[in-house]
C-alpha cells in the first residue's frame, strides 16, 4: 500500500548525493544529447536571456549560450559547481554562463528571462523533483516579475505503461528487482503482454499536480504471466507550431515486478492500478501497484 511516510523518508534530491562520474556518463548520452541541443537551438533565440535550473556539468547552459546573450546556471551541489565552471571555461561560449551556487528551490534570476531549463527527470518522474520544482520557480517567478512566464524546456511529459512477462532469472538466481532498460534496444527477456497505454500528460505551463494516480484495463495479446509493469516517459522539450511537430527525448524505460503475478491467456483482461507522486521513491509506486483479472476471464 501507498503511504506518504515513503514520500517522507526520501527528502534527498538525487542530483546532489549522485557521483560525479554519472553526470559525465550523461554527456555520453547521445539520445538525451542530441534532442536537448535541438529543443534549445529551436527554443533558444539571439540575445535570449536564459536560466537553468539544477545545471549540473552546464552543458545545456553552454548549449544556449550559443545564442542566448545571458544564461544563469543555478546548482546546489559544490562538487558540481566547480565542475560547471572548469568545463565552461573550456568552451568558446562559456563567458556567457554565470554559474549560481544556491538551491534552485529559491532563487531567481535578477530580471525576467525568455526560457527556463530544467532537466531534474527520472523514468516516470520518480526520485528528481522537475514538477514540484517548476510549480515552486513559477509561483516565485509570478510574484516578482508577473503573470507572463518563460517558455520551459520541456515543456511537458508524457507517461505510459505496459504488461510484461519478465525474464528475473540470473544464472539460476531467481530477483524480481528494479530493471531500466534503453530506448530502441532488444530485450529479450521482456515479454509484452499488450500495447502501452498512456497514464499521464503533465504540461508544465499549466498548474501541474503531483499526484498520479491510474487505474485501466489491458486486453492482453497472448498467454503469459503479467509479473512486470514497464513505465515509459517522453518528454516534450520543445513545440513547433508551426509545423505541428515536437522535439521529444524518451528516456530509459522502467521495469517493476508485481508483487502478485498473474497468469492470463490472450484475450484476458487485465486490470491495473497505481499511484505516486512525482519526485517520490521508486518503492512508492512499486508498493502500489496491482494487477488482476476481470471477473469473465478468472471465471474461465
Amino acid at each position: 500500500m501507498y503511504t506518504l511516510h515513503e514520500d517522507v523518508a526520501e527528502k534527498h534530491y538525487l542530483g546532489q548525493f549522485i557521483p560525479l562520474h554519472y553526470h559525465h556518463n550523461m554527456l555520453m548520452d547521445k539520445n538525451r544529447m542530441d534532442n536537448f541541443k535541438a529543443a534549445i537551438e529551436f527554443a533558444v533565440f539571439d540575445g535570449a536571456k536564459v536560466l537553468e535550473l539544477g545545471g549540473g556539468t552546464g552543458v545545456l547552459s553552454c548549449l544556449a549560450a550559443a545564442r542566448a546573450g545571458q544564461v544563469w546556471c543555478v546548482e546546489l551541489n559544490p562538487e558540481l559547481v566547480a565542475e560547471a565552471r572548469r568545463l565552461l571555461a573550456l568552451n568558446a561560449n562559456g563567458h556567457k554562463v554565470e554559474v549560481i551556487h544556491a538551491d534552485a528551490f529559491e532563487y531567481l534570476p535578477p530580471e525576467p528571462v525568455d526560457v527556463v531549463i530544467c532537466e531534474m527527470i527520472h523514468s516516470a518522474m520518480l526520485r528528481e523533483k522537475q514538477v514540484e520544482m517548476i510549480e515552486a520557480f513559477k509561483t516565485r517567478y509570478r510574484q516578482r516579475f508577473g503573470d507572463k512566464l518563460p517558455l520551459f524546456i520541456p515543456t511537458a511529459i508524457i507517461m505510459a505503461v505496459q504488461p510484461l512477462q519478465q525474464d528475473y532469472n540470473f544464472s539460476g538466481f531467481h530477483a524480481p528487482i528494479v530493471q531500466f532498460q534503453r530506448v530502441h534496444a532488444e530485450h529479450p527477456g521482456s515479454v509484452e503482454l499488450a500495447a502501452p497505454q498512456t497514464y499521464s500528460i503533465l504540461d508544465l505551463t499549466r498548474p501541474t499536480s503531483s499526484a498520479i494516480e491510474w487505474e485501466g484495463t489491458f486486453t492482453l495479446q497472448q498467454d503469459g504471466t503479467a509479473n512486470a509493469l514497464r513505465f515509459f516517459t517522453k518528454n516534450i522539450l520543445a513545440v513547433d507550431a508551426r509545423h505541428a511537430g515536437t522535439i521529444d527525448w524518451v528516456i530509459d524505460y522502467l521495469v517493476l515486478p508485481l508483487n502478485q503475478p498473474v497468469a492470463a491467456r490472450a484475450g484476458d483482461e487485465l486490470h491495473v492500478s497505481f499511484r505516486y507522486r512525482t519526485g517520490s521513491s521508486i518503492r512508492s509506486l512499486e508498493n502500489s501497484m496491482r494487477a488482476t483479472l476481470g471477473a469473465s476471464s478468472a471465471q474461465q
